[in-house]
């Protein structure tokens, strides 16, 4: 196993990546295996102390809190409206109003910032001003 070095620089990185692209095929037990899982650690470090991953995509929020609580699409209908509207929010096709997020911040804690921005939009503005 080389010796592994901090990941300190964009160069680093770049050739950390390099690295791991060579190791890709290393077999967990080995060597070349324990290498990999060591640089592919160094490499969330550094790109979560460098590329912040900003907010969600809103269905994604719900989604994922769907998943969290063991909830179907049913179970959003106090919230969202009918099974319809359910329906096209999860697929995107209907926006989230303010009435919808606030229900869905209240009852299932997704944050409302992330309910009120735009699919698709990881940039810090929402969709409504929340003033």
């Amino acid at each position: 196993m080389a010796e592994i070095e901090p990941i300190r620089t964009e160069a680093d990185y770049e050739t950390t990546l390099a690295r791991i692209d060579d190791l890709m095929d290393g077999r967990p037990g080995t060597p070349e295996g324990r290498e990999l899982d060591v640089l592919a650690d160094r490499v969330d470090l550094y790109e979560s102390r460098h590329e912040p991953m900003g907010h969600p995509d809103p269905v994604a929020a719900i989604e994922f809190r769907m998943e969290q609580a063991d909830l179907r699409p049913h179970d959003l209908i106090p919230f969202i409206g009918s099974r319809a509207k359910v329906s096209e929010v999860l697929s995107g096709k209907r926006a989230i109003t303010t009435a919808m997020a606030r229900a869905l911040h209240e009852h299932l804690g997704i944050p409302a910032d992330v309910l009120l921005r735009r699919p698709g939009d990881t940039r810090d503005q929402p969709l409504v001003d929340l003033d």
